[in-house]
């Protein structure tokens, strides 16, 4: 049995691991802001602990006696008002948590990152060999590269027992509030997209990630993996979900300069609104970069599988038809 301390536990890809952890017989604490509140949505067996990335004096406190530490939690968003907040929660946040898990000594440290921070060409998939060294194009990005740095450093020079995770973009089931790609699938399943911007995106399921996170806990140091089912361009997504919810269609997809132009529009009016646009240059860099992880290290060394995508689209809808 191990003493784990997760991080992002009330989250769409923490939860599952969360629960996983837990199933295997392991000692599980979870960090969180509100523990009261946090209660409602950790799986059961999850002990909360009050903390926060940024309190050097809590995270200490939660990881005293742990030999784990999994840290799932961050700012996945591609857009936020204050674009400071990726760096204060992504990098000093991390950094503020290697520190604690050096002190405590640990024996594992999993740190989630994310399939971005790699070269990423369109002509052909990439894999764990080809780290970007270069500055990346958004706020988010950026934040996770240097997130990214910051503990591949700790490993070179402090010794810190790392093995991190590259996912694809997210989904299943979740918090209450559907973000991201799952936002995506909800309002397509309800018919609230009426047109789909260019491009397409990699993606992963939640229970499969969680596995994948498992797996890696115990590969060497220094490993990392790309988690990924495959590529997808956003009308096959659309079909997938028209596909175990007959009633939603696949709507018509933007031509790539209307869409600049109306993320354009959108960033404008954000800076006056104070309020996310619909559609972010962000999430339009990402989507049109087309990138197109190869996850064969996971399956192979890790002998990581994934699930049958259908019926995990048609698990997360149900779980969210469920909470409304």
């Amino acid at each position: 049995m191990r003493k784990v301390l997760i991080t992002g536990a009330t989250g769409t890809v923490g939860r599952p691991l969360a629960r996983q952890l837990v199933e295997r017989g392991d000692e599980v604490r979870a960090l969180v802001r509100n523990p009261a509140r946090a209660a409602q949505l950790l799986p059961e067996g999850v002990t909360a602990v009050a903390g926060d990335l940024n309190d050097a004096a809590s995270l200490r406190a939660a990881i005293a006696g742990c030999d784990t530490v999994f840290h799932t939690a961050g700012l996945a968003e591609q857009w936020l008002r204050d674009k400071s907040e990726f760096h204060r929660v992504n990098v000093t946040g991390t950094g503020q948590l290697v520190a604690a898990a050096l002190a405590e000594g640990v024996e594992c440290f999993v740190h989630t990152s994310t399939m971005d921070v790699f070269e990423r060409p369109r002509d052909r998939a990439f894999d764990e060999s080809m780290l970007a060294t270069e500055p990346l194009g958004t706020a988010y990005e950026r934040s996770k590269q240097q997130a990214d740095l910051l503990v591949t450093t700790a490993v070179a020079e402090r010794g810190l027992p790392a093995r991190i995770t590259h996912p694809a973009a997210v989904f299943g089931p979740g918090p209450a509030r559907p973000a991201a790609l799952n936002r995506m699938l909800v309002d397509l399943a309800r018919g609230r997209v009426p047109m789909l911007p260019p491009g397409g995106m990699a993606v992963v399921f939640n229970e499969d990630l969680a596995r994948g996170h498992l797996l890696a806990a115990e590969a060497p140091v220094g490993s990392r993996y790309l988690f990924s089912d495959r590529f997808l361009e956003l009308p096959a997504i659309a079909q997938l979900v028209k596909s175990v919810r007959p009633s939603a269609r696949v709507p018509m997809t933007l031509g790539a300069p209307v869409a600049w132009t109306y993320a354009a529009i959108g960033e404008l009016t954000a800076k006056i609104t104070h309020t996310a646009p619909q559609l972010s240059f962000s999430e339009l860099h990402f989507l049109t970069s087309e990138v197109n992880p190869d996850a064969r290290l996971a399956r192979h060394a890790l002998g990581w599988e994934v699930s049958e995508l259908t019926a995990a689209v048609e698990l997360t809808l149900r779980h969210y038809k469920a909470l409304n």
